[in-house]
């Protein structure tokens, strides 16, 4: 079932994830899945369903791989809940750079990849009968998608919830639900939108669990399962991350201990992409956590080091006055260990984040600001690093409001299509804004393990 809504702020997040608790409490076996580059929402779905967080993305993985990701992220389950992006068919900004019609990568070039019913949310918090012309409007827009139902949210009592159900009557269109309007379940939020899962524990947990009694006592649940039922049976290969890795050259696995790579997490640093830790297991390695708020040290054997997403402005206090760590983070890439930084990785590995000493893996400081920069990536390598030789294409993703100076090296890590060159690169490093999704370009992965595999052979020698 995908739930989506006429624009972003409806509630899609709220009834997704209240209907993953809500199923889950039940007892079924439910699948998350968030549509797009989001890392946060996935982290409310995980705590929802007790499965690793996944996403759908056409334009970082490729609409060929939408249905195999799909089938092997929801294997065993009973029922996926597949929450949108923004509007229902709002899709990449310049889609001319991703090969696609103007609504690729949206929630309705998903749900019709997967040929999956699709119910609607509505905030009816200033409607009533105008919520059936909208929602007829939606319904017919695009034959391909399926709208099977209606989740009213924000409406303010019985009358208003009576008039939206009889005008959505009229229309055909069932109401799946009707939730009203509260705060109770409200999650905390900050510059880059909601606040991770990952840094409000309990919290979450007991938000999370509110959100399932919400839709329970909100939402007829029978219904929406028989409605997510008639989702036909998908054909095709299920996503193998060591088949992919086989694929690539250079991946076969080397005698020896298997490489261990550091992968950064804890509070600071909550987003990635749970295929990409997949793809280096499936290619022989040892993913270990470390937490740069409070580990002192790498974990013994690092062989490789990958600093993703997150919010280190947040916290960089903790994270500059954990001085060990720093330093041998500092000396893991000057002695050449394999390093990568996506985003918050970039900011970490600098010298200073708003004037607190980091790393100093860069020569660059980094800093707040009030311009939000958004939006996906068509980029190429602009010279030879630990993630891709120079050439190299790749679609990614910039969600921060943070500026590194300088923003590159003297040869910069990636050019942006109709944009300035950005990040750091060396043959055991790359460092920039760009975050990349490894299941659509998996020879990412491939050459970090290469470089992991030499570091350890090194290492032992």
């Amino acid at each position: 079932m995908v739930v989506a809504a006429p624009a972003s702020g409806s509630g899609k997040t709220t009834v997704a994830t209240g209907l993953m608790a809500a199923l889950a409490a039940r007892g079924a076996r439910v699948s998350g899945h968030k549509i797009g580059p989001d890392y946060i929402d996935p982290g409310y779905h995980a705590l929802a369903t007790g499965r690793p967080p996944r996403n759908l993305d056409p334009v970082l993985c490729g609409a060929g791989r939408v249905v195999p990701l799909f089938r092997y992220g929801s294997a065993g389950a009973d029922i996926a809940v597949i929450e949108g992006v923004m509007g229902l068919f709002d899709g990449a900004a310049e889609p001319e750079h991703f090969h696609g019609p103007g609504d690729f990568g949206s929630t309705a070039h998903v749900a019709h990849l997967l040929d999956a019913p699709v119910v609607l949310v509505v905030d009816a918090a200033r409607t009533s009968r105008s919520a059936a012309a909208l929602v007829h409007g939606f319904r017919s827009y695009d034959p391909r998608v399926r709208v099977v139902g209606v989740i009213l949210n924000q409406v303010a009592s019985d009358r208003h919830e009576q008039l939206l159900r009889s005008a959505l009557e009229d229309v055909g269109t069932p109401v799946l639900g009707a939730l009203r309007r509260t705060d109770a379940v409200a999650a905390p939020s900050r510059h880059l939108g909601l606040v991770p899962a990952a840094e409000r524990s309990e919290r979450a947990r007991a938000a999370v669990a509110r959100l399932g009694e919400l839709v329970a006592r909100s939402c007829d649940l029978d219904a929406i399962t028989a409605a997510a039922r008639t989702a036909p049976p998908l054909a095709g290969a299920v996503w193998d991350p060591a088949a992919e890795l086989a694929a690539q050259p250079g991946t076969a696995p080397a005698a020896g201990a298997a490489p261990r790579v550091a992968v950064a997490g804890g509070p600071a640093f909550t987003f990635g992409y749970t295929e990409n830790s997949e793809l280096l297991r499936a290619g022989g390695a040892e993913v270990v956590a470390v937490d740069p708020m409070s580990d002192e040290k790498l974990p013994d054997g690092t062989s490789a080091l990958v600093v993703g997403g997150g919010f280190p402005e947040v916290h960089a206090a903790e994270l500059s006055a954990n001085e060990p760590l720093r330093h041998a983070v500092a000396g893991f890439a000057a002695g050449g260990g394999p390093v990568v930084g996506e985003c918050a990785g970039l900011l970490y590995l600098c010298r200073t984040l708003d004037g607190a000493p980091m790393c100093g893996v860069l020569p660059a400081d980094a800093r707040m600001t009030d311009r939000l920069t958004l939006g996906y990536r068509a980029a190429v390598a602009v010279r030879d690093s630990v993630l891709a030789p120079a050439g190299t294409r790749v679609a990614g993703h910039e969600f921060h409001r943070t500026t590194v100076a300088p923003a590159h090296g003297a040869v910069p890590a990636w050019q942006w299509r109709g944009g300035s060159p950005s990040g750091f690169a060396g043959p055991a490093l790359n460092a920039s804004y760009l975050h990349l999704h490894w299941a659509g370009a998996p020879h990412l992965a491939a050459r970090l393990l290469s470089a992991a595999r030499w570091h350890a052979g090194r290492d032992t020698a």
